[in-house]
């Protein structure tokens, strides 16, 4: 049985007319969003590999289309937070399970809008730019700042880098996590401008130390408004005088800077590069990553058109590049509840077990951001996530969220939350399964090829039930695999 399912998995679905197939629509479609349909599958494989990333690229949202909560469109001022040091323990406390619960919202929103979005591909590259220009709510402590800058990340989602990286600079919310808030003519704080080098740019190995120091005076000034969270510019503590970064002297500001940066060849292979191995796989390929780098340079760095000759290139469609990924939490968790058509009212829990198995949104560990690829993965995660789908084809108690991160401005913890299954989280089996025409091993073989990225590591006993069958994939090893 084992071999007859893995022959299965080699020989190719049935012809749809000139389009890509089956395989290739449920590889471009996992790896550009989290877990397709079948129905999204079976549409899309009528087309050309072309036709369907151009149909991906043509649908992708610059705007959300979940409301955010109200909760996170109002700015706390600094004038109320100073008043807290003189304030009772109580309203201390009222203020802290405020902001949880402000922060949980905020959370539980941009899961719906990856659960319930027409273009997974517009959250998949929010979150990639998430992780790539590092904020996190913990050092913010703003819930409103960190919903600003997602609208910003997805806004520019898949447009032009440049301008991307223009208006990250002024963002609040990175204003605030890299320090640039106290970045001073007068006393230079560097870890922006360490950042925007190593993490944004040009990587490690391609600037000096003192052009970090240099730079850091050219964004001297780039604060925000502590009454509105606005970006605000203060001339009087810019530094205005000539500086040399990477071998170029002049009066420059920090836009002038950005644009040095930009203009070193090493920074479209850098992002290229990044790119590669989220949607590729885990080691990148020089030769390719300099010729898609070269497309980003000569389209003047437009997203879009390197994501489009990412995803139509051979080596996104290679054989030995599938099943080479590891899910990341918040694709495991959203691309379950897509795939078995589970929408939830409550989203709370689920942001709070992915935060359990390594990703909380809106909280990336550090500067660096996730690691991802096999980090996802160790003896703890991997029970957790075992854990986490059993419960959700059995519609347990999701697990508790560690209250670490969520910590209020006096350091104290707040009581631990948990949250129990609503019956919505119930699998529906009867009915996911009514969608598959063909009967008996016939439709198992197609539920298989459906919900897995290659053959089962252990192929489920053919006298099981239907539902214990899926079970039985969900929980197989390759189920952790994209």
């Amino acid at each position: 049985m084992r071999v007859l399912l893995t022959v299965l998995f080699l020989l190719p679905m049935p012809v749809f007319a000139a389009g890509m197939g089956y395989d290739d629509a449920r590889h471009l479609l996992t790896r550009s969003g989290f877990a397709p349909t079948e129905r999204e599958i079976q549409e899309y494989a009528t087309l050309t590999r072309v036709a369907a990333v151009d149909r991906l690229l043509a649908g992708v949202h610059t705007e959300a289309r979940t409301p955010l909560p109200e909760s996170a469109l109002e700015f706390v001022p600094r004038e109320r937070l100073r008043k807290l040091k003189d304030a009772t323990e109580e309203e201390r406390k009222a203020f802290q399970r405020e902001q949880i619960e402000k922060s949980l919202e905020l959370r539980a929103w941009w899961y719906r809008e990856m659960l319930e979005t027409d273009s997974p591909l517009t959250e998949k590259m929010t979150l990639f730019w998430h992780n790539h220009f590092v904020s996190s709510q913990q050092k913010v402590k703003s819930p409103v700042l960190m919903a600003r800058q997602n609208q910003l990340l997805r806004r520019h989602a898949l447009g032009n880098f440049g301008e991307l990286l223009h208006a990250v600079a002024r963002d609040p919310a990175m204003v605030v996590y890299l320090d640039n808030v106290s970045n001073k003519k007068s006393s230079p704080n560097e870890n922006f401008a360490r950042e925007v080098m190593e993490l944004f740019t040009l990587g490690e190995g391609h600037y000096s130390e003192q052009d970090i120091k240099e730079a850091a005076r050219a964004f001297t000034g780039w604060s925000l408004d502590r009454k509105t969270g606005e970006y605000r510019f203060y001339r009087r503590l810019h530094d205005s005088g000539e500086k040399t970064v990477l071998g170029q002297r002049g009066q420059f500001n920090g836009d002038e800077v950005l644009d040095i940066l930009l203009a070193q060849p090493v920074t479209a292979e850098f992002v290229a590069g990044k790119l590669w191995r989220e949607f590729i796989s885990p080691a990148a390929n020089a030769a390719e990553v300099k010729r898609l780098a070269g497309v980003f340079r000569d389209s003047r760095y437009n997203t879009r058109a390197l994501m489009h000759a990412l995803l139509t290139s051979e080596s996104f469609f290679a054989a030995q590049n599938r099943a080479v990924l590891i899910k990341s939490p918040v694709e495991l968790v959203v691309g379950t509840l897509r795939l078995f058509e589970i929408h939830p009212a409550d989203l709370r829990p689920v942001a709070l077990a992915a935060r359990n198995l390594g990703q909380d949104v809106f909280g990336p560990p550090n500067v660096k951001g996730w690691p991802g690829g096999e980090a996802w993965i160790n003896s703890a995660t991997l029970l957790g996530r075992r854990q986490l789908l059993a419960r959700l084809f059995r519609a347990e108690e999701m697990p508790a969220a560690s209250d670490d991160g969520m910590a209020g401005r006096d350091g104290k913890r707040p009581q631990r939350m948990a949250m129990r299954m609503q019956p919505d989280y119930r699998f529906n089996g009867a009915h996911w399964f009514s969608q598959f025409g063909a009967k008996g091993s016939a439709a198992r073989q197609q539920v298989t090829r459906l919900v897995l990225a290659t053959a089962p590591q252990e192929t489920p006993p053919a006298s099981i039930d239907n539902l214990s069958f899926l079970g039985a994939l969900v929980l197989d090893p390759v189920y952790q695999l994209k």
